[in-house]
C-alpha cells in the first residue's frame, strides 16, 4: 500500500486539483452557481414529465412514474455529461500537456469524478422525491452501488476512448452527438419496455446503459420494471452487457495507452 500511495501520489494530488478547477469553472459568472447542478436535471424531467406522463401518459402502468422517470435522467445524465465533456479533454489541455510532463489519464478521469460528485447530490434529489411519494427504502437499495460502479466504468472508458480518437479525428465529436441524440431514445427512459415489442426490448436491453437504468428502477422504485434477467427468463443474459462494459473499457484504455505518448504533438 505505501509504494502505490508512493506511485500515485503525483496523480492523485493532480486529481483533486483538477476537480476542483472544474468545479469553479463550471458556473463561473452564474448567478446561481452549483444550484444548477440541482436545477438543470429538475428542469428536464418537468419538462419531460409533462409531456410524457401527462400528456402522452406513458407512466400510467408505472407505480411512482415520476421518481421512475427522475432516476432515468438523472442516470442518463451522468453518461451523457462524463462521455460529452470527454471528446475535447486532453486537446482543451494541450498547453497544459506541453509544458508539462505528468499522466494523461488524470485528464479524463477528472472528468468523470467531477460527474459524480454531480450524480451524488442528483441522488439526494431523487432520495428526497422518493420520501415525498412514499416509496419504501428496502434493503435492494444497498445493490444499487454495484449499478453505479458499473456505470462508472463504462462512461470512463467511454471517455478515454473519445478523448483518444478526437486527437487525431476531429469529426468524432459530431458523430458522438449524433449516436448520443439516438441513443437517448432508444434507451427507455421516458417509455416503459412494455410499449415496445419483446424482441426490440430484448435488444435494447443487451446496452449497458438500459440495462444499468432499469436494474436500478427495479431495486429503488418499482419490482414492476423489467430489467434484462426478465425480460429473457434468465440471468445469465447479465454476462453480455456487463461484457461490453469490460470489453469497452480494456479497448479504451489500451488505445489511450498506446496513443498517449504523442498527446503532446498531436494537440
Amino acid at each position: 500500500m505505501d509504494r502505490l500511495k508512493k506511485r500515485y501520489r503525483y496523480s492523485i494530488i493532480l486529481l483533486k486539483q483538477l476537480v476542483k478547477t472544474d468545479f469553479k469553472l463550471r458556473y463561473q459568472g452564474s448567478a446561481l452557481g452549483y444550484v444548477w447542478t440541482l436545477l438543470r436535471p429538475l428542469a428536464l424531467f418537468v419538462i419531460l414529465y409533462i409531456v410524457f406522463g401527462q400528456f402522452i401518459r406513458f407512466g400510467d402502468e408505472i407505480p411512482n412514474y415520476e421518481v421512475y422517470l427522475l432516476v432515468g435522467i438523472v442516470l442518463w445524465n451522468y453518461f451523457a455529461e462524463v462521455t460529452n465533456n470527454s471528446v475535447k479533454a486532453i486537446v482543451d489541455k494541450g498547453e497544459l500537456l506541453r509544458k508539462i510532463n505528468f499522466p494523461k489519464y488524470v485528464i479524463v478521469l477528472a472528468g468523470s469524478v467531477s460527474a459524480l460528485i454531480n450524480l451524488a447530490i442528483n441522488v439526494v434529489v431523487i432520495a428526497v422525491f422518493m420520501i415525498i411519494t412514499d416509496i419504501p427504502f428496502t434493503a435492494n437499495l444497498l445493490f444499487v452501488p454495484i449499478f453505479i460502479a458499473q456505470l462508472f466504468v463504462l462512461a470512463l472508458g467511454m471517455s478515454f476512448l473519445l478523448s483518444a480518437v478526437y486527437v487525431r479525428l476531429r469529426d468524432i465529436n459530431y458523430v458522438w452527438e449524433v449516436i448520443m441524440q439516438g441513443a437517448f431514445y432508444a434507451t427507455p427512459i421516458l417509455y416503459p419496455l412494455s410499449l415496445i415489442p419483446l424482441s426490440a426490448a430484448k435488444v435494447l436491453m443487451l446496452s449497458p446503459v438500459a440495462q444499468i437504468i432499469q436494474d436500478v428502477r427495479y431495486l429503488a422504485i418499482t419490482p414492476n420494471s423489467d430489467t434484462i434477467s426478465s425480460l429473457y427468463m434468465t440471468h445469465a443474459i447479465r454476462l453480455v452487457p456487463v461484457g461490453i462494459t469490460v470489453g469497452i473499457t480494456i479497448l479504451a484504455v489500451y488505445y489511450f495507452r498506446k496513443r498517449s505518448r504523442f498527446f503532446a504533438e498531436e494537440v
